[in-house]
């Protein structure tokens, strides 16, 4: 299999850096945990307030019983908080200490992407350690900011959004989210500004048994345009670490949001995430999303179709081998009339694993006249996967229409025979009938994700091959 970026596989996944923590709390979750990050983080007394009462729901809940076997994840083991000794909020890439910067490097992050960082932040673990934007995005008033710092310097603004879309009572992991979360990104654009070149974030998890609980607020006011993109890796500890994320997206009349994640955890990750989007009259949401590496993933990003004219996209794709379970999809509440939602979801399964589809589409009695169009593909590398296609359409008018198409397939022999016939390798062949098959998903990203993401699906199959 072809590597064209020379990564050395082996350590670009598993690699962790020797850094120093000023606070790094006990490994379990305590009221003492909870006080210990908002203090940490110079929070308001009301969030403070908000984090002991989603505490108290996280002890009360019982895990979903739908959800894959959860058994295995320990959550008294898991460290909640981890502050970096040289964390900050730098306003240059060459104030980043070095190690930190040299994991970037060794991430395989393009060049490309790194002489654009102007329009990056980054976290690890549980602190924000670089951060700027572009002086002609300030200017519009446009904020772009991690989570914490926004609480302080926009808490107005925060505290009318902040778990208006999300519910602390939503299940358990979402309930814990709120007790302890740390940083994430809040980004605000006002009327009539159209961002034109995306946005982007970088998460890292690099302590050992860690769990990282990021909050992402997008408010999108009327008549404007942008793209947020959002990176995740974890190294490989042999220890179960957890991932769960909050995304809380208010877009408002006439608008149009893309939202891009690519979540490339280690083996040992559970990523257990909850994204939302509440979409306004003529507006547009885009979902683009890309999951591999993790040991289990839950993953469905919503839309909750609010007005008139509204429409969603959702583009998806997951990889599962060795071991791995990747339950995805999406859900779609159409809630007026006119609302459109269109759902492309994308597996490969190899070494006998399971990938599955899991969505949701509801269209209530006076969302009239919708339309809806899912579209499920399996790739199959072996004899010995599969994959489930779990939908769950309900409709509650006449006049609505829904199609829904599932297909799962191997790779035909005959392309792999024509394709070794021009001096391709099986393998090189193999990984371009794949590329092929991921193309509708990769052909949204940006030039530079997109070629990461090829890289990533080569270190996939490789691995699940030997």
């Amino acid at each position: 299999m072809s590597n064209p970026h020379n990564i050395n596989i082996t350590e670009s996944w598993s690699f962790s850096d020797d850094i120093d923590y000023t606070i790094e709390v006990e490994p379990w979750i305590s009221e003492k945990t909870v006080r210990q990050i908002s203090a940490s983080n110079k929070e308001p007394a009301w969030m403070l307030d908000f984090r002991l009462q989603a505490l108290k729901v996280f002890e009360q809940k019982e895990l979903p019983k739908w959800w894959p076997d959860l058994s295995k994840l320990d959550l008294d083991s898991i460290y909640y908080f981890a502050k970096p000794k040289w964390a900050g909020n730098n306003k240059k890439w060459e104030d980043v200490p070095e190690k930190i910067k040299n994991t970037f490097d060794r991430l395989g992050i393009p060049e490309a992407e790194k002489k654009a960082l102007a329009w990056v932040w980054a976290q690890y673990d549980s602190e924000v350690v670089y951060h700027n934007l572009k002086e002609e995005l300030v200017s519009k008033w446009v904020i772009f900011d991690d989570m914490s710092h926004a609480l302080i310097h926009h808490e107005e603004l925060v505290k009318k959004y902040f778990a208006k879309c999300i519910s602390v009572a939503d299940h358990k992991f979402s309930a814990l989210h709120y007790a302890v979360w740390s940083w994430g990104t809040f980004l605000y654009v006002p009327k009539w500004v159209k961002v034109s070149e995306p946005l982007q974030a970088y998460f890292r998890m690099n302590v050992k048994s860690w769990g990282q609980f990021e909050h992402t607020i997008i408010i999108i006011e009327d008549e404007w345009e942008a793209h947020y993109i959002e990176w995740c890796s974890a190294p490989k500890f042999d220890k179960n670490s957890l991932h769960a994320w909050a995304v809380e997206v208010f877009v408002w009349k006439n608008a149009k949001m893309r939202y891009s994640s690519v979540e490339n955890w280690s083996i040992d990750t559970y990523n257990l995430n909850t994204k939302r989007a509440i979409v306004d009259e003529n507006w547009y949401m885009e979902w683009v999303s890309g999951n591999m590496w993790s040991w289990v993933t839950m993953l469905y990003p919503s839309s909750i179709l609010v007005w008139d004219n509204s429409k969603t996209d959702f583009l998806g794709l997951a990889f599962a081998a060795r071991g791995q379970i990747q339950d995805i999809g999406s859900k779609v509440i159409h809630i007026w009339k006119n609302t459109t939602s269109n759902i492309v979801s994308k597996s490969i399964s190899k070494t006998g694993w399971v990938s599955t589809y899991r969505g949701l589409v509801d269209i209530k009695p006076q969302a009239s006249w919708s339309v809806v169009k899912i579209e499920c593909d399996a790739l199959l590398l072996d004899e010995l996967s599969a994959s489930d296609t779990i939908p769950d359409i309900r409709v509650a008018n006449t006049d609505s229409i829904v199609a829904h198409e599932a297909s799962a397939w191997k790779i035909d022999e005959q392309q792999l025979f024509y394709l070794q016939s021009r001096w391709i390798s099986e393998e090189q062949a193999e990984a371009m009938i794949v590329n092929w098959f991921l193309s509708p998903v990769m052909k949204e990203l940006p030039l530079e994700y997109a070629s990461e993401m090829n890289v990533l699906i080569t270190m996939e199959m490789e691995w699940s091959i030997g």
